[in-house]
């Protein structure tokens, strides 16, 4: 079996950090700055995190400057997988990305709005570059829309039909957020979680909702995610990648250990 993966995200908002509550927007003065996005990484490089995505909130032009800077630094220090999303349009997007030093590029409201972007994207670069993130909101009981636009407007689409449409495209990933769990350290979204993942053949990430290790357990568990994504846990001192692993480990998750008491904030939950 094939590890599993533990991916700290960077929401990454005029150069700095910063974290939310349910897709909570920098204008409504909702967003936390939680630090300098070079720093956190190789914090989170020397913890062994398996990959990191960075997001660009702000995603104005005027900002893409900085986000490709904080790219190159980044690259140029840590030796683990890059992800950068936000504000990605085009192909030359993507092209300007992977070449600040991205592994990876992901995709949301573009893709949405011109699915051709990811066949294009694929063909060019492979589909293992291409991510399409989707953010979900349980909108009925057994019912999960997309929604587009930071997760504020709904498109209608159910999730695993937009899903499965994706990697048909040429996704090489999926990124599932759950608007509902987003920021609220209550657990991850397993039903939605785990009807992707059955449904679509490429990995998907679990983002949302992560307060607890036992979440990450149910998350990779029950809900058959690849990887679990996660921001707060980490960037707050409550676990440090390191613990996260190990406690997987102890419940039989296969992940790529690391020691569990590096920048410890605390003994092992």
């Amino acid at each position: 079996m094939l590890a599993k993966r533990i991916i700290p995200c960077l929401d990454v908002h005029d150069g700095h950090v910063t974290r939310g509550h349910q897709f909570g927007k920098a204008e409504a003065g909702e967003l936390r700055n939680v630090g300098d996005p070079v720093a956190l990484a190789l914090r989170y490089n020397a913890q062994g995190a398996d990959e990191m995505v960075f997001y660009d909130i702000t995603a104005s032009a005027h900002q893409r400057t900085t986000m490709v800077e904080v790219i190159e630094q980044v690259a140029a220090q840590c030796f683990m997988p890059l992800t950068v999303g936000g504000g990605i349009r085009t192909v030359d997007d993507m092209h300007t990305m992977l070449l600040a030093g991205a592994d990876k590029v992901s995709i949301n409201s573009a893709a949405l709005a011109h699915p051709d972007l990811i066949r294009l994207g694929a063909q060019k670069f492979g589909s293992q570059c291409i991510v399409v993130s989707i953010d979900a909101k349980r909108v009925a009981p057994d019912r999960w829309e997309v929604f587009s636009h930071g997760g504020r407007r709904s498109t209608g689409l159910e999730v695993l039909d937009w899903a499965e449409r994706a990697v048909a495209l040429g996704a090489g990933e999926i990124v599932l957020n759950s608007i509902n769990a987003d920021g609220t350290k209550a657990g991850y979204d397993v039903t939605i979680t785990r009807r992707v993942s059955e449904q679509v053949g490429v990995p998907v990430v679990a983002s949302g909702g992560a307060g607890k290790l036992e979440h990450l357990v149910e998350i990779l568990q029950d809900g058959k995610a690849d990887a679990a994504l996660a921001a707060s846990i980490f960037h707050y001192g409550e676990f440090t990648v390191g613990q996260v692993k190990a406690h997987l480990a102890q419940h039989g998750i296969p992940v790529r250990l690391t020691d569990p008491t590096a920048e410890s904030p605390h003994e092992l939950a």
